[in-house]
């Protein structure tokens, strides 16, 4: 996928093996401990021939070999961790890290202070400028009707697809809804919106991958969405509150970002094992509160940070020189 993006966004590509070590079987973990000497040498090749004046990496371990290469041919690391807390991959770069950029202030306390520059959460340059109005003129929404969008990632959120779906008629009796289900579930998201009498149809928008993601999230009220880094930073660009749903398998990282969102008052928690019980009561809910989602936009809202990309080009210009 990052490599068609890429190549959709006209930058040079080039792969670099790496594998996760970290709760796997021993087999697995030694194969992919092995992938990552094989990123080594391949991200050590691509240095001795790109010579770059400094590397930005935002942590995974796909970034492990990178920044080892980067390393060892004393090349200064911009280190990135998008998340609140730092996994085995983010941990282990930041000690060859010359400066890392945090999303929050509460993030300091995983590295060492003199490293350390909170910048924020970039979000795409496509964002700005968008108009709440235009965006539901773009979408074929009701301007006067709320919204609610539903995404499931770049790759989908099946247990939110489907509790999406079996509920589908009852929201949509509340609120437009524009969902964007992952490529992976689309053959039987699109199934079950030509199914829907053609008043409900009308009112629903479904898509399996939408690159002008900045025109659902302007459009809309309220989002339902899993909780990845990407919520610190474009739903606060937006003022959008959210009910969040962890992924219960990407470690902590998710449970983390929403426990962190909820706290701050703009976002509402769900477990991924209740959500076919408990989402369509507390959309309902919230919809019908319009304080509450109100005072929960205002509060996203104070948390945008839209100069972090300038901030994190700053540092990277800054130890390239």
């Amino acid at each position: 996928m990052e490599e068609r993006l890429s190549l959709r966004a006209g930058l040079r590509f080039a792969g670099v093996p790496a594998g996760g070590v970290h709760g796997l079987s021993l087999w697995r973990s030694v194969r992919n401990l092995v992938k990552l000497v094989q990123g080594w040498r391949t991200a050590y090749r691509l240095g001795r021939q790109e010579r770059p004046a400094a590397v930005f990496a935002t942590g995974g371990y796909a970034s492990v070999p990178v920044a080892l290469a980067a390393w060892t041919l004393h090349v200064p690391i911009l280190l990135y961790l998008p998340d609140i807390e730092p996994g085995l991959a983010v941990r282990f770069i930041a000690c060859l890290a010359t400066r890392i950029g945090v999303t929050v202030e509460d993030s300091r306390a995983y590295f060492p202070s003199h490293k350390v520059v909170v910048t924020g959460y970039p979000v795409r340059a496509a964002f700005r400028g968008i108009d709440r109005s235009d965006a539901r003129a773009s979408l074929e929404l009701d301007s006067c009707e709320p919204v609610l969008v539903v995404l499931g990632g770049s790759r989908g959120a099946r247990s939110i697809n489907e509790a999406l779906s079996a509920v589908l008629e009852q929201i949509l009796e509340l609120t437009q809804v524009v969902h964007v289900s992952g490529e992976l579930d689309w053959p039987w998201v699109s199934e079950r919106r030509e199914a829907l009498p053609e008043t409900l149809r009308d009112r629903y928008r479904a898509f399996p991958y939408l690159h002008q993601v900045g025109l659902a999230l302007a459009a809309a009220d309220l989002a339902v969405c899993r909780a990845g880094a990407s919520t610190l930073g474009e739903l606060p660009f937006f003022g959008l509150p959210a009910v969040l749903v962890p992924y219960p398998h990407a470690w902590r990282y998710q449970r983390v970002n929403a426990e962190w969102l909820t706290r701050q008052g703009a976002a509402i928690q769900l477990d991924d094992e209740r959500l076919l019980e408990d989402l369509l009561p507390t959309v309902r809910r919230l919809l019908r509160d319009r304080a509450t989602l109100m005072e929960m936009s205002e509060r996203m809202q104070t948390l945008a940070c839209p100069e972090a990309a300038s901030r994190l080009a700053d540092e990277l210009l800054k130890l390239a020189q």
